[in-house]
């Protein structure tokens, strides 16, 4: 099956990533995808955007590229509660959310804190992904991690970058199959991100690919193959947000 969008992507505005918006976007069409979403770093990543950044979305057009665009963000989660770090006023300019636990902001809990941590995003309803789980750094409770994605109606992410062999989330391929195998238990959705950190790698989804052939897992619970399955997500989890 075609895989039709990334919306794991980031930009120079993230600090460490060394693309642009248009950029992205370009590599994106030429790539042959039909949806691009940024999802640059939020705040408490040291060297990313002010709030400031994401509070100004309204000026960026969706429609201009002849791609659809979505603009969002990869929020850090900074406790065990699963609080991030955006205002309810940033949060609510965006089209969707990812939300991580990243080792600049915040330390790993033992298991059932991590998964806490996870779970308690899930229930933010800005947010539509939770950012690469089955990092080693932050060890889960996978079983419990996918009933509740699927009892928030969250996407959990195969994350193409952790699977790189030159990559830093060592040991992320072995999780993966934990993962895989309870999304499977469960029928919780997966969804490939790139977390591309330049625009050659945006729609780049090689090594998420193969850890999905390699676990057989089932082509109707991944996202990628269908737009407008995941904007109905997307719009789903938006629908929950208080008005």
């Amino acid at each position: 099956m075609k895989d039709l969008l990334d919306v794991h992507t980031h930009t120079t505005a993230s600090g460490h990533a060394y693309s642009t918006l248009r950029e992205n976007i370009s590599m994106a069409k030429a790539k042959g995808l039909e949806l691009v979403g940024i999802s640059d770093h939020a705040p408490h990543m040291p060297g990313s955007a002010h709030e400031y950044y994401f509070l100004n979305f309204h000026v960026i057009p969706r429609d201009a590229y002849g791609i659809k665009l979505i603009m969002g963000a990869e929020l850090n989660i900074i406790d065990y509660c699963g609080s991030t770090d955006l205002s309810a006023r940033a949060l609510n300019g965006l089209d969707y959310a990812i939300a991580s636990l990243h080792n600049p902001c915040i330390e790993s809990g033992n298991v059932e804190e991590n998964t806490a941590a996870l779970i308690g995003a899930m229930r933010n309803p800005h947010v539509v992904i939770i950012g690469h789980p089955d990092n080693p750094r932050y060890p889960v409770d996978f079983d419990k991690l996918a009933k509740a994605a699927v009892d928030n109606k969250v996407l959990l992410e195969v994350n193409n970058n952790s699977y790189d062999p030159k990559g830093y989330r060592v040991g992320s391929r072995e999780n993966a199959r934990l993962m895989l195998a309870a999304c499977k238990k469960f029928g919780a959705e997966i969804i490939m991100g790139s977390d591309a950190h330049i625009d050659f790698d945006v729609g780049n989804h090689t090594n998420s690919q193969e850890i999905l052939r390699e676990n057989n897992f089932p082509a109707e619970l991944v996202v990628n193959y269908d737009v407008e399955k995941f904007l109905a997500r997307v719009n789903f989890r938006k629908s929950l947000t208080p008005s």
